[in-house]
């Protein structure tokens, strides 16, 4: 069941964009996600990822007066920020504290008439990278958690100490596409037969002594990769995206549309193809004569490539180089 953390209406906000989020914190092609959108005065819009919180203080100015901004964050204290937020008169703000994997109920449970348009910024915020105790980043010792929602599910710490070397090697390189998953593997299980691995500083110290200097990669640390395995494992964050992608396409009023920034290639690359494939009137075999599987489109890809950050928005925020936005518009019922 979502967690209703707070509704607000009321307050003076200021109109236009709104300045970054928090120290530290600047949301990511935001500009294009919300043209793209196109959200407008009066409409119920989502924003699935709330996290710092940027990307609904843009959709709450846009859907004055009148409109409805209903916010989704698996992490609390996203929420308990969020309540902060100026409202302009008239919108109304939902905050609840629950996976976007259940958004269609938490839509259905919100009583929402409509849904007009729905944003996904996926990964994780400043906010919590910045944070040392939710053990998200490397850069900061912390306790090995990774959890976005603390409340619930195993931390990092548990599969780090508990998975098998092949478990461990196969979510590495698969998570992270780490091609020294297995050295990286190997040292986790020798160092932790003499003490439990529990902290981000050791596991940085482990992915830096398992990976050739020579072999470090140039424009990232050599441990990012392991680090993101790991965060996408102890949150089910591909499972949760597939399901969410499909509960937003079912929410959507015809001629709603949706916006997804990911910033990962596995991210990215389950968002194209459910995307292609909801855009897709066939998904028969090609060598099949006759179409037999009554698949109808139900979107239209207003981006056929995915839109990316300029050379000005990465050199004031190099988070943003690995971005990709995507947007579809759902269709008419077919007669």
């Amino acid at each position: 069941m979502p967690t209703v953390a707070g509704m607000a209406s009321g307050t003076t906000a200021t109109p236009g964009v709104p300045a970054p989020d928090g120290a530290g914190h600047r949301p990511v092609l935001l500009h294009h996600l919300i043209q793209s959108l196109q959200p407008q005065p009066g409409q119920t819009v989502v924003d699935a990822t709330l996290g710092g919180g940027g990307v609904t203080r843009a959709l709450l100015t846009r859907v004055a007066p009148g409109g409805r901004v209903i916010a989704i964050d698996r992490d609390e204290s996203a929420i308990a920020s969020a309540r902060t937020f100026p409202v302009p008169d008239g919108v109304v703000l939902d905050l609840v504290h629950d996976d976007f994997a259940e958004l269609d109920g938490i839509v259905h449970r919100l009583a929402a008439p409509v849904v007009d348009a729905i944003a996904f910024d996926l990964g994780i915020s400043s906010l919590q990278l910045d944070d040392a105790t939710r053990g998200f980043s490397f850069s900061h010792d912390g306790p090995l958690d990774m959890r976005m929602d603390r409340s619930a599910g195993s931390d990092a710490a548990a599969i780090v100490n508990g998975l098998a070397e092949d478990d461990l090697a196969q979510l590495i390189r698969e998570l992270g596409d780490e091609r020294f998953a297995r050295r990286i593997a190997q040292r986790i299980v020798t160092v932790r037969r003499r003490s439990p691995v529990e902290t981000t500083a050791q596991l940085r110290g482990i992915v830096e002594a398992a990976i050739p200097r020579r072999m470090w990669p140039k424009r990232i640390h050599p441990a990012t990769r392991t680090f993101q395995a790991l965060r996408i494992s102890v949150n089910g964050e591909l499972d949760s995206l597939e399901r969410g992608l499909q509960a937003a396409l079912h929410i959507l009023r015809p001629g709603g549309r949706l916006g997804v920034i990911s910033f990962h290639s596995l991210e990215d690359t389950l968002v194209k193809n459910s995307l292609n494939v909801a855009a897709t009137s066939c998904t028969c075999p090609p060598q099949q004569p006759h179409c037999t599987c009554a698949h109808r489109a139900t979107i239209s890809l207003i981006t056929r490539r995915a839109i990316r950050p300029d050379d000005g928005e990465i050199d004031a925020n190099p988070r943003a180089r690995s971005a990709r936005l995507r947007v579809a518009e759902k269709l008419l019922p077919t007669p």
